[in-house]
């Protein structure tokens, strides 16, 4: 029977149907666990890059229900906020990327395009074109009773019910707060909404108020690094963009036409009253409103017009961009003179220090430049060299004694106390802005403004306390990644949680806005419990009061309800969250929301108990992206290679918190291994093996006793989700055992059949999370039962022996020693001596490790041994080996050593050893009387490493 996946999984998928395999029904005989996953966010089609986030979980669920668990893995679809609705909007326009994307890359008829126009039938189409009908496909164990969209109208009322309850306790706040904001839609973004820009995040640039020495107006400059306004010598404008002489809160203002947009949604009163190319601020001077020197502005085409201000400031002695700018501009400073500028000026201006820095000289920015060998503006290097002086500075670096009450202090400590001091003088402003570009999905920029907006208030003293609380108690998977928590609950302030825009649920005081994605989707894990459940209970039910006592219990309420003391039961049974599977990027936003709001809004037995973080996909390389069309559709992958292969190869190619990339040509020679795998298995299916044990040479036992070490390898591993080493060591490593068992034994042996039979059973019940269909097959043509309903496998303390695996190791390593000689001589030989080492050696071995690896301690004690003295060098110098030995090895490995009988091992393997090497194999004890050792080679033998002679 050839291996038919398509034919093998879709039988699987239509019988799971038919039995509602995975509908997980409290049970209080039975272990809860409950593992869940980000819902996926339909406003694209699924890609291969989504599918090992869904089927790590997978793995874990069914792994937990192979050890008795009832397990609950549930799945739901997130549609609020933005992204759809951008989607569409960009379809109804008929935008070529995106129609591009839709017809080409996901193949959605064009006929079809028009079910497409609304929010909703576009996230259905995906939906249930993609994720539901792929994730099927790939055969996840989901309880599909409990899925549900995020603007049902019975999640909503869950919704309201949060915010409610958190606006209650003060955790909800309205004023003015920077947002994230988009020009197209006039509407606040987060993440999810984001098509370019994703990890950007917004910063506070200072506004030096530098002023034009002609008329007085402001030119503001923004910098990252307010300190380093002593060490400004110039600054920089782009002649070709344009610029605008606006009032700025009643001041007049010179700044990109970019920036007056940015101003103005910054709560700035600002009027444009004229515009002009940046040609004519080239050759004026401007004041430092610090040092009071006047400077000169100079032209460059490097300048972004829609960065900050749009007018940069140049700090050479401590930026390496600045310092090579400047020389490039000396460089080309008789051309200036278009500009009205005298060239001589340009080649005066020199780098003004303003801080000392270990490890640099005068001016930091020219050592650092010189000995990285940059000399132009355009070398890669340069933003790296440049990052690597800031970060030094800003660790290390003390200011010079112009700098008053600030001077001899290091930057970090320092840099918010000065800019404020300025700040309070009226040198310095503020600008929000991005340090580079960030596009929403429905293709508008976005800028940072400020919004009288509700906050969720993350800042609050008691609100940190509890989510660091429930840091402590988590799993946190792979444990490195606690410390992201901690410093995210550090760092987060006031979160915007409403939009004016988008699906979503309203928020329940002002029903002009809906609550942003991420806001809605902290504790969407608790719904699920009951989300079956609730299609019975009108929605006009599920006020505060219902959900008060569904969470909180009777005594929380006047009247509780019946329904919810009901549904509580069903919620406590499975809460908390066991696992929440998630990507790493999210700890900064999602994964820290769903700490806080756990904490805060249940008791501390319902808070998460583990989180395992996801790595990114890349495909032949290069990051996967929808937009772009560079993914593989997860049904084409299925069709050509296999359910099974594609999740196989996924969960082979890294740990779940690592990278992992796709490569058709290994996903390929994944799916020719699991060809191998299933040939060979029919082999034994087919095959006659006794029932019961026969008797079992020692290469069988050996087997056996490396399954129990398999058995115990991947069970510690699926206990720490390390998905990569289980598989690795239930498929690839014990193959390797197998490949060396076929060579060392005749395989029609009633002992070889029923061991590979057993052997066959046990790995199936390993595979069994990783390859279900396959797996649950071959099962159950081996035994009647598919895997999944076979427990996983336990280790069989009586198959366990170090005596038998040390002797097979001695066996392998005899026979690699033996190879190498012949590989290294080039010789063919027809006899192969094996020479034992003599009794006297195990002597000395016996005391070194009674005496423990130290050389002069174990002289000390086999010098006392008349016979052992009387060798003199020979003896120091085995001590000095087997030390070195007995070091690199475990107690119970030099235990079961010290058991064995070296020379009937290597006795035992003579005829295998003839049988690899066509040669006659003797085997003689180094003073044994019938020795044969023409090349007096036999006192070369040390214990466990025997000498060979080959003829």
């Amino acid at each position: 029977m050839t291996y038919d996946p398509q034919s093998v999984e879709a039988r699987w998928r239509e019988r799971w149907a038919q039995q509602g395999q995975y509908e997980s029904d409290p049970d209080p005989d039975e272990e809860a666990t409950f593992i869940t996953v980000p819902y996926p966010y339909p406003s694209g089609g699924m890609h291969v890059g989504h599918v090992r986030t869904y089927t790590v979980p997978d793995v874990y669920a069914r792994y937990r229900r192979q050890q008795g668990d009832n397990v609950l893995f549930p799945i739901a679809w997130h549609v609020t906020g933005t992204p759809i609705v951008g989607a569409v909007e960009r379809l109804k326009k008929g935008e070529e990327d995106q129609l591009d994307v839709l017809t080409n890359t996901y193949n959605v008829p064009e006929d079809e395009l028009q079910d497409l126009e609304t929010p909703m039938g576009f996230a259905r189409y995906f939906i249930d074109n993609f994720y539901k009908s792929n994730m099927k496909d790939l055969g996840l164990s989901i309880d599909w009773r409990r899925e549900f969209t995020t603007n049902d109208e019975r999640y909503s009322k869950f919704i309201t019910w949060q915010y409610e309850t958190l606006k209650e306790r003060g955790l909800l706040e309205k004023g003015l707060h920077p947002v994230k904001y988009c020009t197209e839609q006039e509407n606040p973004v987060t993440t999810h909404d984001l098509l370019e820009g994703e990890d950007v995040e917004y910063q506070e640039y200072t506004l030096v108020k530098f002023t034009a020495t002609d008329d007085g107006t402001t030119i503001p400059m923004a910098t990252l690094r307010p300190e380093t306004v002593r060490g400004v010598t110039n600054a920089f404008v782009n002649p070709g963009e344009t610029y605008a002489a606006a009032s700025v809160d009643g001041e007049e203002w010179i700044v990109s036409v970019e920036a007056t947009e940015k101003l103005s949604l910054q709560d700035r009163e600002v009027e444009i009253r004229e515009k002009f190319t940046g040609e004519e601020l080239v050759g004026r001077t401007v004041e430092n409103p610090v040092t009071g020197d006047e400077l000169l502005i100079l032209p460059a085409d490097f300048v972004d017009p829609d960065s900050a201000s749009g007018v940069v400031m140049s700090v050479p002695a401590h930026s390496p961009d600045d310092y090579i700018a400047l020389q490039e501009a000396k460089a080309q400073a008789d051309e200036l003179t278009e500009y009205g500028i005298d060239p001589d000026a340009v080649r005066a201006i020199e780098p003004i220090p303003i801080l000392d820095v270990e490890d640099y000289g005068e001016i930091p920015a020219k050592d650092a430049v010189e000995s990285a060998g940059i000399e132009h503006s355009d070398d890669p290097d340069l933003p790296e060299v440049t990052k690597e002086l800031y970060n030094r500075e800003f660790h290390t670096g003390e200011l010079h004694e112009e700098y008053g009450e600030f001077a001899g202090r290091v930057i970090e400590e320092v840099r918010e106390e000065l800019a404020a001091a300025f700040r309070e003088r009226g040198a310095f402003g503020q600008l929000y802005d991005f340090p580079e570009p960030v596009i929403s999905r429905a293709g508008g920029k976005v800028v940072v403004a400020y919004q009288d907006t509700w906050f969720l208030r993350y800042n609050d003293a008691d609100w940190k306390a509890k989510a660091h609380a429930a840091i402590d108690g988590l799993d946190a998977i792979p444990e490195n990644t606690r410390e992201q928590y901690d410093h995210t609950v550090d760092w987060l302030n006031e979160w915007p949680c409403i939009r004016n825009y988008g699906l979503g649920t309203k928020l329940p005081w002002d029903d002009d806005f809906v609550i942003e994605p991420l806001s809605d989707s902290t504790i969407y894990m608790a719904y699920y419990t009951i989300a079956h459940r609730l299609e019975s209970v009108p929605p006009e039910q599920m006020d505060r009061e219902f959900f008060d006592t569904l969470f909180y219990g009777a005594d929380a309420v006047d009247s509780p309800n019946d329904t919810a003391l009901d549904l509580r039961e069903e919620w406590d049974y499975w809460y908390p969250v066991d696992y929440r599977c998630s990507g790493n990027d999210l700890i900064s936003n999602h994964l820290s929301f769903y700490l806080f709001h756990h904490a805060e809004l249940f008791d501390e037995a319902q808070w998460p108990q583990g989180i395992t973080s996801m790595g990114m996909g890349l495909l032949e390389g290069k990051k996967m992206s929808s937009s772009s069309g560079h993914v593989v559709l997860p049904s084409n992958a299925i069709e050509k290679y296999g359910a099974d292969t594609v999740r196989f190869f996924l969960l082979n190619s890294a740990e779940p918190w690592q990278d992992y990339d796709w490569r058709a040509e290994q996903v390929e020679s994944t799916r020719d291994q699991l060809d191998r795998f299933w040939e060979r298995a029919q082999e034994l299916i087919d095959a006659d093996a006794p029932d019961t044990e026969p008797e079992l040479e020692h290469i069988d036992r050996w087997l056996l006793a490396r399954l129990q070490e398999t058995v115990e390898t991947a069970t510690e591993a699926m206990e720490r989700f390390e998905t990569r080493t289980a598989s690795q060591t239930a498929f690839y490593g014990f193959e390797e055992h197998l490949k060396w068992y076929r060579r060392r034994t005749d395989l029609d042996r009633p002992g070889a059949r029923w061991t590979l039979r057993n052997v066959l059973e046990t790995r199936l019940r390993l595979l069994a999370p990783f390859t279900p269909f396959l797996a649950n097959e071959l099962h159950e043509q081996l035994t009647g039962t598919p895997a999944e309903e076979a427990p996983w496998p336990q280790v069989d303390e009586d198959r366990r022996s170090e005596r038998t695996l040390a002797e097979e190791r001695l066996i392998e390593t005899l026979y690699d020693d033996v190879a190498d000689i012949v590989d290294v001589t080039g010789t063919d030989p027809d006899r192969i001596r094996v020479y034992a080492p003599a009794a006297w050696k195990r002597d000395v071995l016996d005391q070194v490790i009674e005496t423990g690896p130290d050389v002069g301690a174990v002289m000390g004690e086999v010098m006392q041994d008349p016979a052992l003295r009387e060798k003199g060098n020979d003896v120091n110098d085995l001590v000095g080996d087997l030390v070195e030995f007995v070091r690199e090895r475990d107690e119970d490995t030099l235990d079961a050593l010290r058991a064995i009988d070296e020379r009937s091992v290597y006795e035992e393997a003579a005829p295998f050893l003839a049988d690899e090497f066509d040669a006659e194999v003797t085997v003689y004890a180094e003073a044994g009387e019938d020795i044969e050792d023409p090349d007096d080679k036999a006192s070369a033998a040390v214990p466990f490493r025997p000498a060979i002679h080959l003829e």
